[in-house]
């Protein structure tokens, strides 16, 4: 079974979501600020983390930085604070999902099982519904679910994968952000134009050579993205 690690210093909230994630049949681990979170990534197979923003001594913005550098796992902010700032502020750091205090236990458990079936699938070995797209320089195996741009491999979050893939599978169709939140977080696109902006910016800045100038995926002005066919 998947470990998760709980970050998060009011010790209350990361006991309660202990409780939720331990009747779900997860193991658990738990730190109270970033510099913890990062000692037990660092001795614990962890699968998700699941991390408050602010913190003593390390903040999570901070914390996640420094895990992007070495692992993809998917990272679950938690924040008491609802502006678009904030979200924006995680999800370009390297956050895949955000959820606002207080939050609803089911909701964050189902966000919790979400991103651990796109990090097991993304890790996963398909062959029977596997292919390999070659747009351009840029080859995608859905085999390895690795990203080649002109023969160097480009290491994408879950989230960035499964956009890049969608788009890819279908390319030269243009994909609303609606479309594109609802394929890929499987749930109603409701204020996800932040979100999914974001993590387009990201996959621009890892595949394209000139990202303000994309060769491979390209923005149609008031309709959506769309991944150049070539």
């Amino acid at each position: 079974m998947e470990t998760i690690l709980i970050c998060d210093d009011d010790k209350e909230i990361v006991e309660a979501i202990e409780i939720y994630l331990k009747n779900e049949g997860y193991n658990v681990c738990k730190a109270y600020n970033g510099e913890d979170a990062l000692k037990a990534l660092s001795e614990n197979e962890i699968h998700l983390i699941i991390m408050d923003i602010m913190m003593p001594k390390l903040d999570g913005l901070h914390a996640t930085m420094k895990i992007r550098e070495n692992y993809g796992i998917p990272i679950i902010m938690l924040s008491a604070k609802s502006e678009d700032t904030d979200k924006i502020l995680g999800l370009n750091v390297g956050a895949d999902d955000y959820v606002t205090k207080p939050f609803n236990p089911l909701e964050l458990m189902a966000r919790v099982r979400s991103n651990l079936r796109r990090y097991t699938k993304l890790g996963s070995i398909q062959p029977e519904n596997s292919q390999i797209i070659t747009i351009g320089g840029l080859t995608i195996n859905d085999d390895s679910k690795e990203v080649m741009v002109d023969g160097e491999k480009v290491n994408l979050t879950p989230i960035e994968y499964s956009i890049l893939f969608l788009l890819a599978k279908n390319a030269g169709r243009v994909y609303s952000i609606g479309q594109i939140y609802e394929s890929v977080w499987n749930e109603t696109a409701i204020g996800a134009d932040n979100t999914v902006a974001v993590h387009i910016r990201h996959i621009r800045e890892k595949i394209e050579i000139n990202p303000k100038e994309p060769r491979y995926l390209k923005v149609v002005w008031g309709v959506g993205y769309k991944l150049e066919k070539q």
